[in-house]
């Protein structure tokens, strides 16, 4: 069974879930790059909903460093 990645568009908006599986990573993990200020997200007020943009996900990995080996 193959698993297809999500296609990050810049314009897009993502759930918590969809972000995780486009990147590749557990929810936990997407949520700890969230905590820590790696990844920008919207929460609007009175909502547990949070939005994440494909400007956001894409901003994060360029700014990224590729480690050789890793």
């Amino acid at each position: 069974m193959t698993e297809t990645k999500l296609r990050i568009e810049p314009g897009a908006v993502y759930s918590r879930q969809e972000a995780a599986e486009a990147l590749g990573i557990s929810l936990s993990t997407l949520k700890r790059l969230i905590k820590k200020g790696h990844l920008k997200v919207s929460k609007p007020s009175g909502m547990r909903r949070v939005f994440i943009t494909g400007e956001s996900i894409l901003a994060m990995l360029n700014q990224t460093s590729v480690e050789k080996g890793a």
